[in-house]
Formats: structure tokens, sequence, C-alpha cells
């Protein structure tokens, strides 16, 4: 008995190494991480307490407000809370597994939690799923406790975690709802229905919907209908059908078929009527099939795999009794040694599948020297260049003639949010109807008064308003800055920041006074600095060039004209096209209205390719507008191959 309590002394020591050494790479990777979207988002949200928002109950706010409270403008103290309860979780599975299977199994199931990606990634973001599983956990325990003792301490409890689950996501009905599922469907559990523990449970629970209901009541439920109707299309996509191996992926293969075996062995200890078996399946299969069914027709624009998650984390109770079983089957048909290396290798793929996620994202604090080595393709922006963004921002109102707290106006809400909590000391508002849209946040930013109805209030005042073209078509760019004119007297076209070698680029604009566009109107004399559009028609990627070669196409910019337009080959000049060749097809078709030089908007420029090296190029378009401005354009690669 000493023997076996020194070896579960020495295993949970080694469990907390563990849930130590990934707690310090994720503090790690946060201190070097900017904030993403949703996270500055919900950052926001904490300035402006309230028991629900358009998107989400309260619970994500507060407790990136808590953190950030520490130390305001730092990215991890946003995540500190985050971190904290993601390294908690491990714990927690030890908790709901110890009292169902042995001491032994509780700690390999806590540390089988690190080798599932997805649960062992959670916390390095500040992001409601660390909170969903953290109480969904607690949730499933207390209930399972209550279930089995009836004691009036686990009921209550229940409630109380059920309640703060449902005021961090609509995704944690589910929750609840599997608890029902379980009561009506098991039958040594039915006797429940009449337990009046369980309807003072189901009453105190229910205060966790009052966020939700709150704010739907108030504002034409259209929180809910963003969840349940406008975010899906449902309409049937093929590619739903691939929500299993997605998630077999994800999980990394070994691990997914883990969780299979594990279903099948909790359905045949379900058969034999072993109660926390049956309780834990339905919480797993309700999660892991409603989000497989409904796949094909939900919203396949957002990050979902993640969704499922709380389907994986029930099974991990019983997943070292699955390794053991198929420890068993391999040492019958083959050898001890291939059953050891098999049930160590398959956890061992999972934890290198968590620290693959966490350098998957952390590389993105190394931008520049990876972009050396991977190309700048292959690297995520989302949640880098913020730092280097913001403190170009503050040299622009310094060095321009704003006032030194000038109205900032942004083309989508993340932007104005990353200003806000890196101190920029001015007042910020976004015209974002796109993004915010697809979010279900354009609401939320309109109760805030930091739409176009908070933005008009400030007539007269200096104004910046920011693009980050890198997010944005020449299209939506266009329609963007025609609109930002109407709020200006005269929109000016102030510089360009370029980072990571253009994989992030914004604009900035000024105007001296706003308007309110339904009171105003722009002079003739105030051209809006639109962005050129332009086409190179030969030669066409990947094209083979020799000798003296043509390179003509067409360039227009609406309001300004073209002044210039020259020819770079890895970003080094070589020639200046003849530009004023008359194109009457490009003013039919891309309704060409009030460029100057309608309609001579052809270039064309001979090039000599013998007097460069063969081998691959970068062909680009430098355009100069008739403000001097200069833009590049239609970079595509072609090949120099002369005899």
């Amino acid at each position: 008995m000493l023997i076996q309590s020194e070896k579960l002394y020495q295993n949970f020591k080694l469990l907390l190494c563990a849930i130590l050494s990934l707690t310090i790479v994720k503090i790690f990777l946060s201190l070097q991480l900017d904030l993403y979207s949703d996270e500055v988002f919900y950052w926001q949200a904490s300035l402006f307490p309230a028991i629900a928002y358009s998107d989400l109950p309260f619970m994500t706010a507060l407790l990136a407000g808590i953190g950030s409270s520490l130390n305001p403008g730092e990215p991890l103290f946003v995540r500190i809370v985050f971190i904290l309860l993601s390294a908690s979780i491990p714990l927690l599975v030890y908790w709901l597994a110890s009292p169902i299977t042995s001491k032994q199994q509780a700690i390999e199931s806590a540390f089988l939690s690190l080798c599932l990606p997805l649960l062992g990634f959670l916390g390095l973001l500040a992001v409601p799923d660390v909170p969903l599983i953290f109480f969904g956990i607690l949730s499933i325990g207390f209930f399972e406790r209550a279930v089995r003792t009836n004691l009036i301490r686990f009921w209550l409890a229940t409630s109380i975690f059920v309640a703060l689950g449902l005021s961090t996501h609509y995704r944690f009905f589910l929750y609840p709802v599997s608890a029902i599922l379980f009561l009506s469907f098991f039958k040594p559990a039915q006797r429940q229905w009449r337990n009046p523990r369980l309807w003072l449970c189901m009453i105190a629970a229910g205060v966790g919907l009052v966020p939700i209901l709150w704010f739907n009541f108030y504002n034409d439920f259209e929180s809910a209908a963003f969840y349940f109707v406008d975010r899906h299309p449902w309409k049937f996509d093929s590619s739903g059908l691939l929500h299993v191996f997605e998630q077999a992926v994800v999980s990394t293969p070994p691990m997914y078929l883990l969780f299979l075996t594990t279903v099948y062995l909790m359905i045949e200890k379900t058969r034999a009527l072993f109660s926390p078996a049956a309780l834990l399946l339905s919480f797993s299969l309700t999660n892991l099939i409603i989000y497989s069914v409904l796949a094909p027709w939900s919203d396949s624009n957002s990050t979902t795999i993640h969704w499922p998650l709380s389907g994986y984390v029930p099974l991990l109770v019983f997943l070292p009794e699955s390794l053991r079983f198929i420890y068993n089957w391999v040492e019958n048909k083959t050898n001890n040694s291939a059953a050891k290396i098999l049930v160590s290798i398959i956890p061992a793929i999972g934890l290198c599948g968590t620290f693959a996620a966490l350098i998957g994202i952390g590389s993105q604090a190394f931008q520049t020297p990876l972009q050396k080595v991977l190309g700048g393709e292959i690297l995520s922006t989302k949640m880098a260049g913020w730092k280097q963004f913001t403190e170009h921002t503050r040299r622009i109102i310094s060095d321009t003639s704003l006032d030194a707290r000038p109205i900032i106006v942004t083309d989508n809400y993340y932007t104005g949010a990353q200003l806000e909590f890196a101190g920029v000391q001015a007042e910020v508002y976004t015209l974002d109807k796109s993004k915010a849209v697809r979010d279900g946040r354009i609401r939320q930013y309109r109760i805030w008064n930091k739409h176009e109805d908070g933005l008009i209030q400030h007539v007269h005042k200096p104004t910046l308003f920011i693009t980050e073209d890198s997010t944005l078509t020449t299209l939506e760019k266009h329609e963007i800055v025609q609109e930002m004119c109407q709020y200006s007297d005269e929109l000016t076209f102030e510089n360009e920041l370029n980072l990571f070698n253009r994989a992030k680029t914004y604009s900035y604009y000024s105007t001296s006074t706003l308007l309110n566009p339904e009171k105003s109107t722009r002079t003739e004399s105030s051209p809006c600095p639109f962005p050129p559009r332009a086409w190179i028609d030969s030669p066409k990627a990947e094209a083979k060039l020799s000798g003296k070669s043509t390179i003509g196409g067409w360039a227009y910019n609406e309001d300004l004209g073209i002044k210039s337009v020259h020819v770079m080959l890895n970003e080094q000049f070589i020639a200046e096209a003849t530009y004023g060749i008359e194109r009457n097809d490009v003013v039919t078709i891309m309704n060409v209205q009030n460029d100057p030089k309608i309609p001579n908007l052809g270039f064309k420029a001979e090039i000599d390719t013998t007097d460069l090296e063969n081998g691959n190029y970068w062909l680009e378009l430098v355009l100069i507008n008739g403000q001097g401005n200069t833009s590049l354009y239609g970079k595509r690669s072609i090949t120099i191959n002369n005899p």
C-alpha cells in the first residue's frame, strides 16, 4: 500500500510538472503575441460592463477585464485568467475521474487531457472556450456526484456552475440538454424526475439564462438570430461531410481512434447499467453528434473545429481504460513490446499535436525571421504587427497638423479596438459594416455609440481615417473610401504602412473637418482619394520572356487620375511605361466615370530581357496618381529565359 501511495505521489508530481511546463510556454507566447480580434473585442467589452453583449453573455469580457486591470495595455494580462483556468483543467479532469475510476487512472486521465491538442492548447487565447470547458467540467462533476449521493450541496453546486456556464456562451446549452437526455433515457436515472432537489437545481441554474434573455428582449432577439439563423447558410454544403476527418486531424488520428474506442467501451458499460458511464456518454455524444450532423449546414466561414471540444472531455475519464484495452488486444495479436510501443505512441503524438498548435499560433510573434525561411504566405498575421501599427499611428498624429486627440475612424472594428487597447489618446469609431456583421457585433458598436451615430456627434473636428488594406479587395477599398469622403470636407492621403513584406498594409487619410453626411455635401474641388485600379494584360502570370518583351495593360484612378506607371522586377525599377493609350473597352467594362484622362487609360513598356540574368522574377507595377501618391499593383511571377 505504501509503495502504491508513493507511486501515485510521484505520478502526481509528474502531472504537475507537465502542467507547469505547458503553462510556462503559454505565458511566454502570450508575452510575444498581440491580441487576436476576438480577444481585443472582449477586452473592449470589459470597458462597458453589462450582463450581456451582442454576441455573448458577460463572462468572457469579465475575465478579460479582471486580468487587464492588473496591468493595462499588456496582452499577457488580458489572457492571464484564461491561462490559469486552463492550467486547472487537467486537475479538474482528475477530480472528475477520481470517484469513478481508480486514483491512478484519474491521474492518467488528467495527463491525457494535455495530449488532446484542442484542450492542451486552451488558454493561450482569451476566448470563451476556456471558461466554457472550465464550468462544463465542474457542472458534470457535481452533477455526477449529486445523482450518486443526492446531497444538497452537490445539487446546489451543479446549479451554480451551470448558471455560470450559461453566462459564458450559447454553446453551453448542450450541457443541460445532455443532462436532460441522460435523466430521460437511462432507466436507473429516471427516478430523479421525482426528486425535488433536481427541480431546485434546474430552477437555480435558470438564473444563468437571464443575461441572454435580457439582451435579446431589449434588442429584438438579434443575438439569438445571429447564432441560430443569420450566421449559418442552412443550405447543404458537401464540404461539411469532412467534419469527422477534420476532427481526426486536429485531435491527431491516433487520439481520435482512442476516443472512438472509448465510446465503444462506454456504450458497453451503459448497457451494463453503469450510471457514471451513461452520464458521461450523454454529455459526450450530445456534443459530438449534434456538431457532426449540423456541419454541412452550419457556418463554414469561421473556425468551427473547436466547437465539439466539450464532447471529448467526458471521454477522458475512461481513456486510460481504453489504452489498456488496446494494449491487451495488441499483446494478444503480437507481443508485449509492440503493445507497449503503441500505447506510448498514441499519447505522445497527441502531446506533439498540442505543442504543434502552440508553435503554429506562436510563430506569428516571429514573423520577420520566419518569413525569410517560410515565405510570406504561410504565416498568419492576425496576432502580429499591432504594436508597429499603433506606434505608427501615434507618429502620424504627432507629425501631421491634426489635433493631439483627433477623432479616429477605422474600416473594421478590431483595428479601432487595438488602438484603444494601446492607449492611443483619441476618440475611436468604426464604419465597419462587413466583419462586424459577420461576427454579430455591429449592434454592440451601435449600443456603445461607436458607429455612425456616435461619429457624427463630432462634426467640425479633425479626423484620421485608417483602412487595413490587406483585408480589403480593391472594390471594398473603393467603397469604404467613398463612404468616408462623405464625412470629410477634404480627405487627404497621408501615407501607407507596410508590414511583413506587405502581408499587412494600412492606409492613413486625414481631414481637417468632419462632416455629417446627412447635412453636408462635399464640393467639386475636393476629389476623393480613391485607390487606383489596374491590370497587366501581358505578360500573363508564369509567362516565359526572352528578348525584347512588352509589358502592357491599363490603369485608372477615379477623381485623381494616373500621373505615371513604372515597371519593377524584383522590387527594382526597370522602365517607365508610356501612359495614355486609348482604352474605351476599359471605360465601358470597369464603368470608369471620373478619371481625368478618360478614355486614355492604357499603358505599354518595352523591356530588353537580354540585359537581365535568366531566372524567376516578380513583376509589379508602381502607380503614381494625380496627387503624387504611390501604389504597388499587380504582382505576378514571370520567368526570363534567354538562349
